[in-house]
């Protein structure tokens, strides 16, 4: 199995259908979740909407590029969105995270073996694997935080 390949299988895993990591994924934490949930904030955490569309940005940013695109994601505007207003919102926001998220495994899959060790854009990014790389960790770290903003929320009933 190429490199390629393997890092879109643990892009997959973190985002639609792992459990080898965390014994979870965003799809699993999120399919099902009434959108009033998603918008709470607990506390002066960001809700679980927030750090979803937060993973979402970056992601859709890297696969512009990966797609032969300009890197127009910030990280000043990385936790700027409208408030989701209802549950059907909600719903088209995760059906194009998870369309999204199969795009870019795809996009990664696709990645030349060589390609993974040049830069990403400029030097100052580091190398197109050091940036997959990140996304995984990146993905992780905010789905534990969803993970316990939702027993959180739980517990608040």
């Amino acid at each position: 199995m190429s490199k390629s390949h393997q890092l879109a299988k643990r892009l997959r895993e973190v985002i639609l259908d792992g459990t080898w990591v965390a014994n979870t994924n965003y799809k699993d934490q999120l399919t099902g979740l009434d959108w009033k949930t998603a918008i709470t904030h607990f506390d002066r955490l960001n809700s679980i909407a927030v750090l979803a569309q937060h993973i979402h940005y970056y992601l859709k940013g890297v696969s512009q590029v990966l797609a032969g695109g300009t890197l127009d994601i910030r990280d000043q505007y990385s936790f700027d969105f409208p408030l989701i207003a209802a549950q059907a919102e909600w719903d088209a926001f995760l059906e194009q995270f998870w369309a999204d998220a199969e795009v870019f495994a795809a996009q990664v899959e696709a990645l030349p073996e060589e390609q993974l060790d040049q830069p990403f854009v400029a030097e100052k990014y580091g190398t197109y694997l050091r940036n997959i790389d990140c996304m995984m960790e990146h993905g992780y770290y905010h789905l534990g935080q969803i993970v316990l903003i939702k027993k959180l929320l739980q517990g608040k009933r």
